[in-house]
């Protein structure tokens, strides 16, 4: 994996040191990124579909937006389709929603599933919950002891039997761990059999016994984009709603292999990154690219991006005769994105909350203040009273207002200036407003 990070750090590096990205420029750049994903084991198909994303994305672009250099856009290019890449710009839910919730984990041998086992374990005893852990893998010699010791080190309980029917040391696992009343109850299975249909009868057989919450897939990243193949064998029997990708820390093919879980359709929960217990780490994809990338100030560079696309479907919102309170609540968390108040509040476009353009230094923070409860407000309302605030009563008002943690005259506050705002944007002439905010943009 480290190799792979040099590499595309190196390709960063080489792009902002570029003086001009021109059509050649581009074109060695993208061919450099190919061969970076190649050896790490990444589908062809999908390398290609990538580069020639960015390429096309970064052709289409007349102008770029004041400040934003194409080295800076190109970088962002990168980041954002390697995020797509690797299941896109969300968070896994994590938490456990029933109790007790029974959690099974297959995979094939070598994977690291009883080593996973124990780090799922203490991961979960440390946010409080009550575990137990179950072996049902007869196949393995030392199965049973491994995660009888990993359960011990991880605060978690331990069931087996000293039998070979998996089927019936999973059901009796689950009822004596339920009648001890834990709160998570992760299962075992064996990875190891004379040959693969009979270990996926066995997975089957248990999964029919147990019935569990949710069936986790333990992949090793060393397999590249050959995962897939694994995880698609599984789901011929039985549903995977989740992936944990083991040995991230010694392999180049890291990248290939979380690539190819993705197209399983299953959502990839944690990495494992070494064989300690507390090796374990929540799958977040773009905080995963930013660290592959090796830019502590790629955060900065998405916020600025991410502001000007915001801003951008502002003002197509309004050019077409809509302003709702979507539309301003898109505004308000697009100037949180664009750095400290003080500097923002230099600049607002079109007069934007004119109360405080004029503000003392002293009190920047009754501003911040206001600005974090107005966005509180609009986030406790539905999509329909964001698209037509016309439908706001006062019982729904005092619901906002609850939700919000904040007070009715709040809410109509929020409201009239709402109000006040939208007639001065409406106000302005179809086409009028693109060259005003670039105005107070530039000043």
């Amino acid at each position: 994996m480290r190799d792979f990070v040099d590499a595309l750090t190196g390709l960063i590096n080489k792009i902002r040191g570029a003086q001009l990205i021109d059509e050649e420029a581009l074109r060695q750049i993208l061919r450099d990124l190919q061969r970076i994903l190649i050896r790490a084991d990444v589908d062809v198909k999908l390398v290609y579909e990538l580069t020639k994303g960015i390429e096309e994305e970064f052709k289409e672009v007349k102008e770029l937006p004041p400040g934003l250099t194409a080295r800076d856009y190109l970088i962002y290019l990168l980041y954002r389709r390697l995020v797509g890449l690797l299941g896109g710009d969300t968070q896994p839910d994590v938490s456990i929603s029933k109790r007790p919730y029974v959690m099974m984990l297959v995979g094939v041998e070598g994977s690291g599933k009883t080593t996973t086992a124990g780090k799922l374990a203490r991961f979960y005893v440390r946010r409080g919950l009550k575990v137990g852990l179950v072996e049902t893998d007869t196949i393995r010699p030392g199965a049973r002891d491994q995660l009888r010791q990993l359960s011990e080190k991880a605060g978690a309980l331990f069931y087996s039997e000293d039998t070979n029917d998996a089927v019936s040391i999973a059901r009796n696992g689950v009822k004596f761990l339920k009648a001890n009343k834990v709160d998570l109850i992760i299962i075992d299975t064996a990875g190891r059999h004379r040959n693969e249909e009979e270990l996926l009868k066995e997975v089957k057989a248990i999964y029919d016994a147990v019935k569990p919450d949710e069936v986790m897939a333990v992949i090793d990243a060393t397999n590249g984009k050959q995962v897939l193949a694994q995880i698609e064998a599984f789901m011929k029997y039985i549903p995977i709603n989740s992936i944990f990708v083991t040995k991230m820390d010694s392999t180049a093919r890291g990248g290939g292999a979380l690539a190819s879980a993705v197209r399983s359709g299953a959502v990839i929960k944690f990495i494992g990154d070494g064989e300690g217990l507390d090796d374990i780490e929540v799958f977040n994809p773009r905080s995963f690219v930013s660290r592959l990338m090796g830019m502590g100030d790629l955060d900065a560079l998405i916020s600025r991006i991410s502001a000007m696309e915001v801003e951008e479907e502002v003002i197509k919102d309004i050019e077409s005769g809509k302003f709702t309170l979507l539309t301003l609540m898109k505004q308000l968390e697009s100037i949180k994105k664009l750095g400290p108040l003080s500097k923002i509040l230099q600049s607002l476009p079109i007069g934007l909350m004119p109360q405080l353009r004029n503000i003392s230094d002293e009190s920047l923070a009754d501003a911040q203040v206001k600005i974090d409860k107005w966005l509180a407000i609009m986030r406790s309302m539905t999509m329909e009273e964001l698209n037509n605030p016309n439908i706001l009563n006062s019982s729904r008002i005092r619901r906002i207002a609850k939700g919000s943690g904040t007070s009715i005259r709040d809410v109509k506050e929020l409201l009239r200036y709402y109000e006040e705002v939208g007639k001065l944007m409406m106000g302005l002439r179809r086409g009028r407003l693109r060259t005003f905010l670039k105005r107070f943009k530039a000043s």
